[in-house]
C-alpha cells in the first residue's frame, strides 16, 4: 500500500510547508495536526492575535505556503480572501454573485459550507450554489469556473453544496447534484477541462478521501445511498456498500489500510474492509456501533481507537467497534476533532475549545476554553501553537501561550 503521506505529495504538486493545512481536515484529510506542543499547564484562555470579518458560512479556512484562505458570504456575494496569517491583513480578494438563496430549515446557513483546497499554485472553492472556481493562489486571478448543468456534464446544480473539493494528480474532484441526479467529476486543474465523470449517486454532505488497496488508488466517499470506491484514474465504480443517512447528513470517511470507517445521521459508526477479488474488489461490512457515529462529526483515528462526538465525546475500538468510554456532557450538535499528538483537540458547536487525553479507559479533560460567541460549524486549523477559528462571520487567530 502507498502511504498516505506519499499520496499527499503527489496531490500537492509542490512542496508542503511543515505546518500547512491545505484542505478539509488537514494535509491527509484525516484530522491529524503536526507541530503542536501541549503546554504543561493549560491556561484558562487563549490569546487573541487578530480577528477579521470574512463573511457568513461554515467553510473552514485553510493554510498553504504561509497564506491563509477564507471563504464566506457577504450580502449577495461569495468572497474568497487570501490573508497574511501573521497580521490578518488582506493580500487579495475575489468575489462573485452567490447565485443562490438558501431557504427552509437551512436558511440560517446561507454561506458556503465547502472548505477550499490549495495545490499546485491554485486554490479551488465550491460555493453553496455549486459554483466551482479555480484561482491563482498568489494573486487571486480567476483561472476557470464551473457553474451550470452544462459545465457539470448534465448533473444538477440545484442542491446546496456541502462537499469539500479534492485536488489529486493534477485534477480537481467534486461531487455535485441533487435528488437522483448527481455526479463525481474530475476536472483538469490547469485548464478546467473534464477528465472523467461517475454518475451513480447524488452527494450527501460528505467529502471524499483517498485510499490504496491492491495497488489501486481509489476515491472513497459517502453518496446519498451508498459508500462508494471509484478508480482514481478514470472514475470507474470499484465497489459500493448500501448506506443512507437520515436527512443526507453524512460525515467524511476515514481510510486506513484496507479499512474504511464511516458515519451518518441515524446510522451510527460503521467499518468495512476493502479487498481485491479477481479483477475487481469486494467491500465487506465488519461492524456497526449504532450508539456512536454522529450527525455531522468525522472521528479521528489514533492507535486503534476512534475518537468522535455524538451528543458527547466518545472513544471506540477500530477493531470491534465497541464503545470504550462515553462522556455525556452535551456541547451542541457537533464537534470538529483533531489528533494533536499528546492530546485530542476539539472545537464544539457551542464555541468551546477543548483538550482531552487520548485514552481507552476514561474521558480525561485537560482544558475547556470559550473561543466564540456564535456557533462554530467550521473546522479549526492548527499550525504549531497558532489556532485559526471561523465562527458565524469572523475568522480569529488565537495562540496558546
Amino acid at each position: 500500500m502507498v502511504p498516505m503521506a506519499a499520496a499527499v505529495v503527489l496531490m500537492s504538486g509542490d512542496g508542503l510547508w511543515a505546518q500547512d493545512w491545505p484542505q478539509w481536515r488537514g494535509v491527509n484529510r484525516d484530522g491529524h495536526a503536526t507541530g503542536f506542543t501541549a503546554p504543561q499547564a493549560w491556561p484558562t484562555n487563549l490569546t487573541q492575535q487578530w480577528q477579521v470579518k470574512v463573511g457568513k458560512g461554515d467553510a473552514s479556512p485553510i493554510l498553504a505556503g504561509e497564506k491563509l484562505y477564507a471563504f464566506g458570504r457577504q450580502e449577495a456575494d461569495e468572497v474568497v480572501l487570501c490573508l497574511d496569517p501573521a497580521s490578518g491583513k488582506t493580500i487579495w480578494e475575489a468575489k462573485y454573485p452567490a447565485g443562490r438563496v438558501v431557504t427552509g430549515a437551512s436558511a440560517r446557513h446561507p454561506g458556503p459550507r465547502s472548505t477550499p483546497v490549495a495545490a499546485g499554485g491554485k486554490v479551488c472553492t465550491l460555493g453553496i450554489g455549486g459554483v466551482l472556481s479555480c484561482f491563482d493562489a498568489a494573486k487571486g486571478g480567476l483561472l476557470w469556473r464551473k457553474q451550470s448543468t452544462n459545465d457539470y456534464l448534465g448533473a444538477s446544480t440545484r442542491s446546496d453544496s456541502a462537499m469539500s473539493p479534492l485536488i489529486v494528480d493534477g485534477r480537481c474532484l467534486v461531487h455535485v447534484g441533487g435528488g437522483t441526479n448527481g455526479a463525481v467529476i474530475a476536472f483538469e486543474l490547469a485548464t478546467g477541462e473534464p477528465q472523467w465523470k461517475w454518475e451513480g449517486d447524488a452527494p450527501a454532505s460528505s467529502s471524499p478521501v483517498i485510499m490504496t488497496v491492491g495497488g489501486k488508488r481509489q476515491l472513497v466517499t459517502l453518496a446519498a445511498k451508498h459508500l462508494v470506491g471509484l478508480d482514481l484514474a478514470n472514475g470507474r465504480l470499484l465497489w459500493q456498500v448500501p448506506f443512507e443517512a437520515a436527512q443526507g447528513n453524512n460525515a467524511t470517511p476515514l481510510a486506513e489500510g484496507a479499512m474504511v470507517y464511516y458515519a451518518g445521521q441515524g446510522k451510527g459508526l460503521c467499518a468495512a474492509k476493502i479487498e481485491p477479488q479477481g479483477e475487481g474488489f469486494t467491500a465487506t461490512p465488519v461492524w456497526t456501533n449504532s450508539q456512536a457515529g454522529g450527525r455531522f462529526t468525522t472521528p479521528v483515528l489514533r492507535e486503534g481507537r476512534l475518537y468522535g462526538y455524538n451528543n458527547g465525546f466518545f472513544c471506540a475500538s477500530s477493531q470491534t467497534g465497541e464503545t470504550l468510554w462515553k462522556d455525556d456532557v452535551r456541547r451542541g450538535q457537533s464537534a470538529a476533532l483533531l489528533d494533536a499528538g499528546s492530546v485530542i483537540l476539539a472545537l464544539t458547536l457551542n464555541g468551546e475549545w477543548t483538550a482531552f487525553k487520548p485514552s481507552d479507559k476514561v474521558y480525561s479533560e485537560l482544558a475547556r476554553i470559550k473561543v466564540a460567541s456564535t456557533e462554530t460549524w467550521a473546522h479549526p486549523v492548527v499550525a504549531g501553537n497558532r489556532i485559526f477559528i471561523k465562527d458565524n462571520e469572523m475568522l480569529t487567530r488565537w495562540t496558546l501561550e
